[in-house]
């Protein structure tokens, strides 16, 4: 705010003059270095792909014969949604119990993958990216009428089934760098914004609570930027994050396949063209698992719901990806983490069958 000079025989004074302006100066550098403590403090005030400090373990490998490092992608939680089993001939079901149970799901399996691939758990640590839909939001009317809790009770209880299951892939493989993006069900504004998507998303309010409740614990790294993509690499191979709801379109047959094949050509010659290339795409918002030699679609731990049913889309259960990359093969291992546990399925009966009958001479 600019200061005042009340004696205004002195207005023209130059010895008041400066000194009123060095006071102005003083006051604007304060503001501008407690904004920069506050960026730093939240994870975000180094945006640029090429200034982002990875953990070493990420992209130095640990030895020759480690088995790389394995990764779980999180998105699509769509915590505090229900999903009522009648109105979707009873194929799924979804509510708060359920969410917390599936999460709770994944990270122990993911943990056993881990166990069965190297039993010696040698790995350098875990990266887990954060994909958005983290929340149910309330941007359907829909929504606001059947979610389970409102908006941010929901972000707060989730914050704190995501603390332990964070807490426990560290104390497990030893490191986890977690890279973030907001969603489009994360926002809390009636249209996703282009300026400020972030910094109107409940999701990235979600992430920095993470970060700091994080901030002491040095196996934990989080990469938040402001923008939509988070660019990281794991040994040589450079990943792309995006959350997926720009890519719009598709049809009965190919379904999203085609509107993001066509979304990661541009985006990529648009980041090709400012020295930000990068090898694979991982995203999330069709909660369908897709996989090219490009592109990782992740599914989602909500699984099938009433919408996917009005519109006829293919049934596909709750799951998350999960692969490793090594230093030298790039991907090699890739498995998709179902979020319900495995049930034993009912002896099926016999279909009924008619015996051939001898033709009359």
């Amino acid at each position: 705010m600019a200061r005042v000079v009340k004696d205004w025989k002195k207005i023209h004074d130059p010895a008041t003059v400066i000194a009123a302006l060095r006071a102005e100066l003083a006051e604007a550098r304060t503001v501008a270095s407690t904004a920069e403590i506050m960026r730093e403090y939240v994870g975000t005030a180094k945006l640029a792909v090429n200034e982002l400090q990875l953990p070493k373990w990420v992209h130095e490998p640990k030895s020759a014969k480690a088995p790389g490092v394995p990764k779980i992608m999180l998105s699509d939680l769509h915590w505090g949604e229900q999903v009522r089993p009648e109105q979707i001939g009873g194929v799924n079901a979804y509510n708060l119990a359920i969410a917390r149970k599936r999460l709770r799901t994944v990270i122990e399996t993911v943990i056993d993958l881990g166990k069965i691939l190297d039993p010696s758990m040698s790995y350098p640590g875990i990266v887990c990216p954060l994909g958005g839909d983290m929340v149910s939001g309330n941007i359907h009317d829909e929504l606001v009428a059947s979610n389970e809790l409102n908006t941010m009770p929901t972000v707060l209880d989730l914050y704190r089934h995501l603390v332990p299951a964070i807490r426990l892939l560290a104390d497990t493989f030893g490191n986890v760098f977690l890279p973030c993006v907001s969603g489009n069900h994360d926002r809390d504004t009636k249209k996703i914004w282009s300026k400020d998507r972030n910094h109107t998303s409940f999701g990235w309010l979600l992430y920095q609570f993470l970060a700091a409740a994080f901030a002491d614990d040095k196996r934990v790294t989080f990469f938040i930027p402001d923008g939509s993509d988070a660019l990281y690499r794991i040994y040589s191979t450079r990943y792309l994050l995006t959350h997926g709801d720009q890519f719009r379109g598709g049809d009965g047959i190919i379904g999203p396949l085609g509107p993001v094949t066509r979304g990661e050509q541009k985006k990529n010659t648009r980041n090709a063209a400012v020295g930000q290339d990068y090898d694979v795409m991982e995203f999330g918002h069709f909660h369908k698992r897709m996989l090219t030699a490009r592109l990782r679609g992740n599914g989602s731990v909500k699984g099938y719901d009433e919408y996917a049913a009005d519109n006829n889309f293919g049934f596909e259960p709750a799951s998350q990806n999960f692969w490793v990359t090594h230093p030298d093969h790039g991907i090699t291992f890739d498995a998709p983490v179902y979020c319900d546990a495995a049930v034993k399925r009912a002896r099926q009966p016999d279909w009924v069958s008619i015996p051939a009958t001898k033709s009359p001479a």
